[in-house]
């Protein structure tokens, strides 16, 4: 019996100390076109990780690939110690529980309503009743900001900024541990964009969650990470250079040595018109 009970504070202990996800050298191929090679990241629990890089770099094919939507064509991807390549489509799914996913334009359902959008993920996976379900969809629009008018409108009738809360409420319904944001601030205001920053750096404090933010945006990367990462294109790379080339806090991103970190997060064209002349010949 004591030996168990020791057993069983040594694993819990181990639990604690490992990050909650680990990418371990995932290459992602699709047909001949090689998206992806050799990643390799951890990610702390707590931690408010942010993926930038120019388009077509792989950031949101890492995204996904994360929470399993895209297997990978070598390497693992381990979720609480769990390797998420070796479950079936069943033992993913109870996995994916565990995730909130905020996508990039809110995907929400046209045909239902705002709160039948939000209420979604409980009534496929809770076992909550109707007096329930209400209340913690009410619970989570007030705390994107969206009072409970809105419960009854359809997402045709809500700006672009409303509809993403929308979306973040949903991803927040089922109380998630990983928080993914594929491009969060896309098509926003500077304004509407501040605000999803701020609802972001509100989730962390309100819940225990980590999370992983897909960015283009440098000011979303600067105010919600507490890392960053850079991820270039294959093609832009020679066949032994990691695909990310920077790793480290936002503070670092300015003074980095790499020429093509700092001309991302300045937006500068710099040497990369002549080279998008080249690709187009």
């Amino acid at each position: 019996m004591l030996a168990a009970r020791a057993q069983l504070e040594r694993d819990v202990a181990e639990a604690a100390g490992r990050p909650l996800v680990e990418v371990r050298e995932v290459s992602i191929e699709f047909g001949h076109q090689a998206v992806l090679r050799e990643i390799e990241v951890d990610i702390p629990r707590g931690q408010t990780l942010a993926v930038i890089g120019e388009s077509g770099c792989g950031k949101t094919v890492l995204l996904k690939t994360i929470i399993g939507l895209i297997r990978p064509t070598s390497g693992q991807v381990l979720f609480d110690g769990q390797d998420l390549t070796r479950l079936n489509d069943r033992e993913l799914t109870q996995q994916r529980i565990r995730f909130g996913f905020v996508f990039q334009n809110a995907a929400l359902f046209d045909s239902m309503t705002i709160g039948q959008n939000v209420a979604f993920p409980l009534r496929q996976h809770a076992k909550l009743d109707d007096a329930e379900i209400r209340e913690r969809v009410l619970d989570r629009l007030r705390e994107v900001g969206l009072s409970e008018a809105v419960v009854r409108k359809k997402p045709a009738e809500l700006s672009g900024g409303m509809r993403k809360r929308v979306g973040l409420a949903r991803a927040l319904v089922l109380n998630p541990e990983l928080m993914l944001y594929d491009e969060p601030t896309t098509g926003l205001d500077p304004i509407m964009s501040d605000v999803i920053n701020e609802l972001i750096l509100r989730t962390r404090q309100l819940h225990t969650v980590t999370s992983v933010v897909v960015t283009h945006d440098m000011r979303t990367a600067r105010k919600v990470a507490d890392r960053v990462i850079m991820v270039m294109p294959l093609s832009r790379l020679r066949p032994d250079e990691p695909q990310i080339i920077f790793d480290g806090p936002p503070s670092e991103l300015d003074r980095s040595k790499d020429r093509r970190v700092t001309q991302f997060v300045q937006g500068e064209a710099g040497e990369r018109l002549s080279e998008l002349s080249h690709e187009s010949n």
